[in-house]
């Protein structure tokens, strides 16, 4: 159930109206926007007739929300979510880019990804310190000592931190070095793990699954959501088809969807999205053609040598020369870069 209030409605009428939707079991979430306040109901609405609310003093309108997904559907904020962290804005006007290796391998190799992204014009690093690998003889990350690396090389380069947490025990340790907490396409429907990250007060990127439906990846966000945790950003990374040309099919015409559907914003994953070099530029164009908030590229300094996913992994030049493509694809579709 959502309940907008009227633009002028009293602290005390809002109270009031929450104070009946707790009555009527309802577990109430409140957005504040500009303009209105919204109250989003999760509970027995099959039950209830939107004008028991539409009567009660302050309310401009009452609508019943038959989808499953309650608090990432767009109705329970219209306008659109802005998430912050520290001097930057997804889901804003401008286009944020998140790119670097798929691990740390060395300290010397993060500091210098971190040198070449935020030249180019990059604001947020992206690394693994944990991976989830589909072999066990693959390089599995270093751990701690990959976060406090990145996090040196974030600092020294003025740029934010995304990296991947794969159990609710790291998100403690995590907490500690890391600006945003991105979950991967294996962990999608880990529940136990969505909940947690519900309970903390940081963003986290939350990544499709690879054989997942829209309607399942915004179901993975109302676990965060519904824990009280509204910084969720979702990512298109690619699904898997039949389709062998690729290592994944990234699906274009989702965030599109995504944006109807749900006032979270997204970003595309090309690198993922393809597994080939040659392909990210192309996608990671159309991703900002088609509304992406945001694009998560893979950028190493040697790709040729890195320890995992080497070739989805753009050199440092074909980076710079994107990020130059994309201040004029930007514009044409009303954002910046």
């Amino acid at each position: 159930m959502i309940v907008v209030m009227d633009e002028g409605a009293t602290e005390a009428q809002i109270q009031a109206v929450i104070d009946r939707m707790v009555e009527m079991d309802f577990n109430v979430h409140r957005s504040t926007g500009m303009v209105h306040t919204v109250l989003g109901g999760v509970g027995p609405e099959e039950e209830i007739d939107p004008t028991a609310f539409e009567v009660l003093d302050g309310v401009k309108e009452c609508h019943r929300i038959m989808s499953a997904y309650k608090l990432a559907n767009r109705h329970f904020r219209p306008a659109g979510t802005i998430v912050k962290v520290g001097n930057v804005e997804i889901g804003g006007p401008r286009v944020v880019i998140m790119a670097g290796p798929c691990s740390v391998e060395s300290r010397d190799q993060i500091l210098l990804s971190a040198e070449q992204v935020a030249r180019a014009g990059a604001t947020v690093i992206r690394a693994g310190a944990f991976k989830p690998r589909s072999s066990p003889y693959s390089f599995q990350g270093l751990g701690e000592k990959g976060l406090q690396m990145m996090r040196e090389a974030a600092d020294t380069h003025g740029l934010l931190v995304v990296s991947e947490v794969m159990d609710s025990s790291q998100i403690p340790l995590m907490l500690q070095y890391v600006d945003i907490l991105q979950v991967g396409a294996r962990n999608m429907q880990n529940f136990n793990l969505v909940r947690e990250l519900g309970k903390i007060r940081k963003p986290v990127l939350l990544k499709r699954g690879i054989a997942a439906t829209i309607d399942e990846l915004l179901l993975s966000a109302e676990y965060i959501l519904s824990g009280g945790n509204y910084d969720v950003i979702l990512c298109e990374r690619g699904i898997r088809t039949f389709e062998t040309s690729t290592r994944n099919t990234m699906d274009i015409s989702a965030i599109p969807t995504v944006k109807k559907l749900s006032h979270l914003p997204i970003l595309g994953d090309p690198s993922h999205g393809t597994g080939r070099r040659d392909r990210v530029l192309p996608m990671a164009r159309a991703a900002v053609a088609a509304g992406a908030d945001g694009l998560l590229v893979e950028v190493h300094p040697d790709p040729d040598r890195a320890l995992s996913d080497g070739a989805q992994s753009l050199r440092p030049e074909q980076f710079a020369e994107l990020m130059d493509q994309l201040r004029i694809i930007a514009p044409a579709v009303g954002r910046t870069i």
